[in-house]
């Protein structure tokens, strides 16, 4: 074979072989970014499944979103609106709860309804039993239904976005004080709400 046809062809495998090494090196770059992308999501949804709950605290709280009661720290809040409006309809409030797939503890409503009317107060009960041979700390989030009723329910005093410790085989009563704005009896919108659900849920504490 002629020298100059034998330097022509490992020209060529020369040139094959470096432009597969490049495609090669361009793949796995491809595949790092795409690694480094998909860990990225990973951590970040870690990150904010622990903040979920201080931030739904923090907007829901403030905005009556999803269906959350108003904060009584609030504006609207106001000592004085706390008394029964004359001649308005009876509102049936009721008690419902539930716990994550990762929380053992038993928690079910003490008190199942109560019926009463715009600006009254109203006391009721959740039952709590952590029944492991272990220290249990949970979290609860609650919300209202329906929703747009949400805006009118003034939670007095609850346990809820505060970390409650039960010890083992620990049984405690939970309370929850609240009252319907007396506003709720003049808007036209809650005109046929006539039965307003509470519902808790507790979550274990992502700081045990």
């Amino acid at each position: 074979m002629p020298s100059s046809a034998f330097r022509t062809r490992c020209r060529t495998v020369s040139s094959a072989s470096t432009g597969i090494h490049s495609h090669a090196a361009a793949l796995k770059a491809r595949n790092d970014t795409q690694l480094l992308y998909i860990a990225s999501v990973i951590i970040g949804f870690v990150g904010l499944s622990y903040a979920a709950v201080p931030l739904y605290k923090l907007i829901c709280t403030e905005t009556g979103l999803d269906g959350t009661a108003r904060n009584v720290s609030g504006s609207k809040f106001d000592p004085a609106t706390m008394k029964p409006v004359v001649g308005a309809k009876p509102i049936r409030i009721r008690f419902q709860s539930s716990l994550s797939d990762a929380m053992k503890w038993k928690f079910t409503p003490q008190t199942k309804e109560i019926t009463l009317v715009p600006g009254e107060t109203a006391l009721a009960f959740y039952t709590a039993e952590n029944p492991t041979d272990q220290n249990i700390v949970g979290i609860s989030t609650y919300s209202v239904v329906p929703g747009r009723a949400a805006q009118y329910f003034n939670k007095i005093q609850c346990f809820c976005f505060e970390e409650q410790k039960l010890a083992a085989h620990e049984e405690v009563d939970m309370p929850v004080f609240f009252y319907i704005d007396p506003e709720f009896a003049y808007d036209p919108y809650m005109k046929g709400v006539n039965e307003i659900t509470l519902h808790y849920t507790f979550f274990r504490s992502s700081h045990q």
